[in-house]
């Protein structure tokens, strides 16, 4: 039986271990460090989309931030973005918070809030990814994130409606369509 149970473990090594009772049902209950200090409160988007953005400074994606600041301001009426620091892909985001701000403001002049660093991956998976990314949290779907710049959108309601992944550009069609829907 303990090698049952130690297989099992190792098989599903890198999955999150968060009690679900540690996961807020709407995302408009969750509250999450702001990247230069403060919360940022989700309850504070109701009645706009929220596209849900997981960013590093050093991946071939990374020049999206422009496209991902241009959605924002076009369409900040209705949408709001929030980007997520994560380090989980070859190490494409390496540096601390502060200096995560400094970059995305000198490069881009990114104006959209932007969370404070996180995982999107793995054990230590932060509770709003575990929300995105299951189910039983979001009624959508299971997925996982394949890369930085994968693109999670919610509608008005607070419901998960869409996953882009990461090659889809913020002002494709797609999502540009999705927003205006």
């Amino acid at each position: 039986m303990r090698f049952l149970s130690l297989l099992v473990s190792l098989f599903f090594i890198g999955s999150p271990k968060g009690n679900s009772a540690d996961i807020p049902r709407s995302i408009y209950d969750f509250k999450v460090a702001g990247l230069e200090g403060g919360t940022i409160d989700f309850s504070q988007f109701r009645g706009k989309k929220i596209l849900i953005v997981n960013t590093a400074s050093k991946c071939g994606f990374t020049p999206q931030y422009a496209e991902l600041e241009k959605l924002y301001e076009t369409y900040k009426d209705q949408l709001v973005i929030v980007g997520f620091p994560a380090n989980n892909f070859l190490f494409q985001e390496p540096k601390g918070n502060k200096e995560i701000a400094e970059f995305c403001q000198k490069n881009y002049g990114v104006t959209f809030p932007m969370a404070a660093k996180i995982s999107v991956k793995g054990k230590d998976m932060a509770p709003i990814y575990q929300w995105l990314t299951r189910k039983e949290y979001n009624q959508f779907g299971n997925t996982s994130v394949s890369w930085n710049f994968q693109k999670y959108l919610i509608d008005e309601q607070g419901k998960l409606v869409a996953v882009f992944p990461p090659k889809v550009k913020p002002l494709s069609d797609e999502i540009v369509n999705a927003v205006k829907k």
